[in-house]
């Protein structure tokens, strides 16, 4: 997917159809000149709402919708005839997305399923006809309920990439050169950070009948928390994913120093990312022996698993496959 159409955050005036007004009227015919209130009661004002799409990979396609405006509904009429509820607006957004409200900052809607449809801002109920209000002590009731009206505000429409397995490591660390040996996806691959600025996905065939998704995520590095970087774009995305397989390159300086940094970038921004399950894999692992591994599991904690592979040569790519399905199955 190209990078110009890959749009992930789109901020949207939203603004739900107001209620229509109930209707004064008195039924007149010839035979019953006194027949009673028969005023309608108004129609329900257009809801907003979010509909799931398993075909959608991107919110391209709200970048130039910046007001949903759904419709108002119609006015009561005569003979108890109720109003047209006004028309909703349904936009389809890939799974994975979620709708915030901008001043406050709070989730309101989430889509994860095919086919979900939320109502996120309910149009204004239609008000009730001088009919509704006849009783024995009051039949000619010459007053009816204007409509409710609709809510408007700034929303923000997000997007959360679902996927099984989820790269992180720093910038050049191999992310988009591993998605391209285990999958079809075809990423670009360079050799200067930042080469990968929105996430790609690849199906991952495993053991010829199974297969599961992996995101190929843009590079962190430290104060990413905070913004710095590719930042809160990236991090938002590592949220839906399970496992994250972490991938620290061989020729790093400090491998223990850079995992740090890594764990703390993930906690500052939510402390409920450590929980996921996690896989350490030290990658361009060619370029090691068995001596120079050892040096570098020494690095670590022993309740540290570390993984070696290369990409290049395939080393370790079967039995890093293995250990991520069996993560998943988990």
């Amino acid at each position: 997917m190209q990078a110009d159409n890959f749009v992930d955050y789109i901020r949207v005036f939203c603004k739900s159809g107001h209620g229509g007004a109930g209707f004064v009227h008195f039924l007149r015919e010839k035979f019953k000149p006194l027949g009673g209130p028969d005023g309608g009661n108004g129609g329900r004002g257009g809801h907003i709402i979010l509909r799931g799409n398993k075909n959608l990979w991107t919110l391209l396609h709200l970048r130039y919708h910046k007001n949903i405006l759904a419709k108002d509904g119609n006015k009561g009429g005569k003979n108890n005839s109720s109003g047209a509820y006004g028309d909703d607006i349904v936009i389809e957004v890939p799974l994975g997305t979620v709708g915030r409200d901008e001043e406050t900052g709070e989730v309101e809607v989430e889509i994860l399923e095919h086919g979900q449809e939320v109502i996120w801002l309910p149009g204004g109920r239609g008000g009730m006809g001088n009919a509704f209000f006849a009783t024995p002590t009051n039949q000619a009731p010459d007053y009816a309920q204007p409509g409710e009206p609709g809510q408007e505000a700034w929303k923000i429409v997000e997007l959360k990439i679902l996927a099984d397995v989820g790269l992180v490591g720093f910038p050049n660390a191999g992310k988009s050169t591993l998605l391209s040996v285990i999958s079809a996806a075809k990423p670009k691959i360079a050799d200067y950070a930042f080469t990968t600025i929105t996430p790609n996905l690849g199906m991952v065939e495993y053991r010829g009948k199974y297969s599961f998704c992996v995101a190929d995520l843009p590079g962190i590095i430290e104060g990413a928390a905070e913004g710095k970087g590719l930042g809160h774009r990236f991090l938002r995305h590592i949220e839906r994913n399970p496992v994250l397989l972490v991938l620290i390159p061989a020729d790093s300086k400090n491998h223990k120093e850079e995992y740090d940094i890594l764990m703390n970038e993930l906690e500052q921004y939510n402390p409920e990312l450590l929980d996921k399950q996690m896989l350490i894999a030290i990658s361009k692992s060619d370029m090691l022996d068995d001596e120079l591994m050892d040096e570098i599991r020494n690095e670590f904690p022993k309740s540290v698993k570390l993984h070696f592979f290369s990409s290049v040569t395939q080393m370790g790519i079967n039995s890093l496959k293995d250990e991520l399905w069996k993560m998943l199955q988990s």
